[in-house]
């Protein structure tokens, strides 16, 4: 006697009972069966990927579902199957689902459920793939008129951000005197300088930009990066700002957010460098990086975005010069 499993493979929705004393005869009936070359296969759970070992193969559940992968393949479990498989069935030109899941909004369900199900529904009635004006004009309701693609906006606002960090910097040399206020000012028209020729990094929020060159998915999703002193977003926060107006203005709220502190630790830096040296290109290359491109900058969630931030250090770069980095 044996024990009594139902196996399938990600090639086919049908499960087959295989009876199996071991793992070795388990792979090789459920291979034969599901017409899979034996090379290289392996036994793991339906239900969230686990993969089965000799040993493990004494605990597993009599009628226990498995899927024999082949070589390469990969599987990520029931729900990212049953969901995988809705969303191929389902094209954006079919109503009946986003149908469905408004009626059932009406039902008694869980409320961890509903919040999905509401999720889902607004995110499909989104018009994503709209990028002219014609085509999403309510996208486009209290912007000036002179924006005629999605992306075209999503480019200024990007540039806009960079922007108001300029003035910030540039609106410190206020608080200077003498040749200090003259080196600083000379310092902020070079950066100014160099912003201009990258166009402000508007091509951060414009999803026709180069792949290497953007924050969001080819469709325009943007995912938070977490906060200044983690990894990634525990949250799994995400949005699409070119699907809907509500959510182009939801998205103004995330933050590009400075891991080395502007005003904290970058401006009092940048004051220190030209009282003591003359700025060259490489200053104002470093400068740059800090106050304007990814290599200092995390797009985060408002939930993410900490006011108060960790200590930083600074380390020489050369003689006479210094760099900034976060600790």
């Amino acid at each position: 006697m044996g024990f009594k499993f139902k196996v399938t493979s990600s090639n086919t929705d049908r499960k087959y009972g295989i009876v199996a004393r071991d793992l070795e005869e388990l792979t090789d009936k459920g291979c034969q069966k599901l017409q899979l070359s034996r090379e290289g296969c392996r036994v793991c759970l339906f239900e969230d990927g686990t993969e089965v070992d000799a040993e493990y193969f004494s605990c597993l559940e009599d009628n226990c579902k498995l899927i024999i992968l082949e070589q390469g393949q990969k599987w990520e479990g029931e729900i990212y199957y049953c969901l995988n498989k809705i969303l191929h069935e389902y094209d954006d030109s079919n109503d009946e689902l986003i149908t469905t899941a408004s009626r059932m909004l009406s039902e008694e369900i869980k409320p961890k459920k509903m919040q999905l199900l509401q999720c889902f529904v607004e995110n499909a009635a989104e018009n994503i793939r709209a990028e002219n004006l014609e085509d999403d004009q309510e996208w486009f309701k209290g912007l000036n008129s002179r924006f005629k693609t999605k992306s075209d906006y999503m480019r200024f606002s990007c540039g806009r951000r960079m922007r108001n960090y300029l003035t910030e910097v540039k609106n410190h040399a206020v608080k200077l005197q003498g040749d200090t206020r003259i080196k600083y000012c000379v310092f902020v028209k070079k950066i100014k300088r160099q912003l201009q020729q990258t166009e402000f990094n508007g091509c951060y929020f414009d999803r026709r930009a180069n792949y290497d060159r953007r924050l969001c998915t080819a469709e325009g999703w943007f995912t938070c990066q977490g906060a200044f002193d983690e990894d990634f977003c525990s949250f799994v926060h995400s949005i699409n700002p070119y699907g809907s107006r509500e959510n182009r203005i939801a998205f103004s709220t995330w933050n590009l957010d400075h891991g080395v502190e502007k005003k904290r630790t970058i401006i009092p830096t940048i004051v220190k460098t030209v009282t003591q040296q003359n700025i060259d290109d490489r200053d104002v290359e470093h400068f740059y990086s800090l106050l304007f491109t990814l290599a200092n900058l995390k797009l985060v969630h408002i939930v993410c975005h900490k006011k108060t931030k960790g200590s930083h250090i600074i380390l020489n770069k050369r003689p006479g010069s210094e760099i900034l980095q976060h600790v």
